[in-house]
């Protein structure tokens, strides 16, 4: 999955605060490159550029292509910082991957058949518990995203963790944990009514 999101980048060698503030005045975003086999290392990457990249959901939830030094690696985001108040990203902390090591990723849930399901029809409403879950699974096997289907879901019933259907070889990170962490991504609704009444 690697290659559908390339990040064109430089080496940067000035660390610090006053470093980092100069290279935003320039329209850049210091980054850095970590984990795998290789140390460290500070970079720059053009900000009008990542901006226009993070457009795209797809972005969080694949694997990419680091451009540097005439060489590529393979990475996720693993941390983005945005400025408080304006269209601006402060930070970003890429992650290196080997296809033989597995990662844990947040992954969107993608809700289909809400307006439809038999839940709405009784006058119910879709309240959604998550908008993302994050998952354990080799980089090869990164799902773009998790489809929520609420088609039968009825009023008062909830879509629990464990009734996703996720990928051959993708785990859900909160499962492993135990049952205990089985919650609910989505529930239908009396309006007016409280979360107590979901199954």
């Amino acid at each position: 999955m690697s290659g559908e999101f390339v990040f064109e980048a430089e080496s940067r060698t000035e660390a610090g605060k006053g470093g980092a503030r100069r290279l935003r005045r320039a329209s850049k975003v210091p980054a850095v490159l970590y984990g795998g086999h290789g140390a460290p290392e500070m970079l720059q990457l053009d900000h009008n550029t990542v901006l226009k990249s993070l457009e795209n959901e797809a972005v969080y939830s694949h694997v990419l292509t680091i451009r540097v030094g005439g060489r590529d690696e393979s990475a996720i985001l693993k941390a983005l910082q945005r400025h408080p108040s304006r269209p601006m990203i402060a930070h970003m902390d890429f992650q290196r991957v080997s296809a033989t090591d597995k990662i844990r990723v947040h992954v969107p849930l993608h809700f289909i058949n809400e307006a439809t399901c038999v839940g709405v029809k009784k006058g119910g409403v879709v309240m959604h518990g998550m908008v993302e879950v994050e998952v354990v699974c080799l980089p090869g096997q990164l799902p773009e995203f998790i489809e929520v289907d609420l088609a039968n879901v009825d009023l008062g019933q909830a879509v629990h963790l464990s009734e996703l259907a996720v990928p051959a070889g993708v785990q859900l990170h909160a499962l492993m944990q135990g049952v205990e962490h089985d919650l609910s991504v989505a529930m239908v609704q009396k309006i007016g009514a409280g979360a107590e009444g979901a199954e």
